[in-house]
């Protein structure tokens, strides 16, 4: 494969990842990890140039989590 075929793979691979998450579901690749969404509340927050307390919104996330096999090769000895 030439690297214009791998870099337009790789895009392909995040649209989906991207677009799965915006509809509100789950990606799940054995052995690495899922992709999910997490709520975060409403809240005040400060903004840190001036110090002024601001609205923060509620808003969805992006949240990973890695799965049994990445955490084991990480933590091996």
């Amino acid at each position: 494969m030439r690297s214009e075929e791998i870099e337009r793979v790789v895009d392909v691979f995040f649209d989906e990842i991207a677009r799965r998450l915006a509809d509100g579901g789950r990606v799940e690749l054995r052995g690495f990890g899922a992709f999910s969404t997490r709520e975060r509340n409403a809240r005040k927050g400060r903004n840190p140039r001036t110090g002024e307390t601001v609205e923060v919104a509620e808003k969805r996330v992006p949240y990973f989590k890695p799965g049994k096999e990445m955490r084991q090769r990480l933590n091996s000895e």
